[in-house]
């Protein structure tokens, strides 16, 4: 028991915390160290994916996009062809009414002014279109006249300064 007695008295207590020290600091050491090559190969692996994905994302943006495009214009032909249905349906209702001689009669009386034999038409005539037809005649509305009946109405103008 004195042989270890003067084993332990030769060390310190300030001598066993620095060894006691050492040896942590050597296990920390090798954690690290192990710990730096684990994430070193992460890295590593988690760059092989990045890139992988990009060349994916890269590889498959054009052809989605056409995808995208093609889906788009299938949905707008599918749009024309409906509004092409209806109008072929209000043209075939038309039809079937101009077939009937009374819708075809009363057609021609609205737009045409016809009269059957023995009838008396009257025209009247809007306060509101003789001023349209002022104008008109006038040069404010020119746009459907003969271009030389605006360049002559251009010409009078110009011989009245007080218009």
């Amino acid at each position: 028991m004195a042989g270890n007695r003067d084993r332990f008295s030769t060390f310190s207590t300030a001598t066993r915390l620095k060894q006691l020290g050492e040896r942590t600091a050597a296990h920390v050491y090798r954690s690290q160290s192990r710990r730096q090559v684990r994430r070193s190969r992460l890295t590593g692996r988690a760059a092989l994916l990045v890139l992988v994905l990009c060349t994916l994302v890269v590889a498959l943006a054009y052809p989605m996009r056409q995808y995208v495009s093609q889906r788009s214009e299938i949905a707008d032909q599918q749009r024309a062809a409906a509004a092409a249905r209806e109008r072929l349906e209000r043209l075939r209702d038309e039809k079937a009414r101009w077939q009937d001689d009374a819708y075809a009669e009363q057609q021609a009386r609205k737009h045409l002014h016809f009269l059957r034999p023995g009838e008396i038409g009257y025209i009247m005539t809007d306060p509101g279109a003789q001023a349209a037809a002022e104008r008109h005649r006038t040069g404010h509305a020119g746009s459907d006249r003969p271009w030389y009946s605006n360049v002559w109405d251009g010409v009078d103008k110009a011989d009245r300064p007080g218009d």
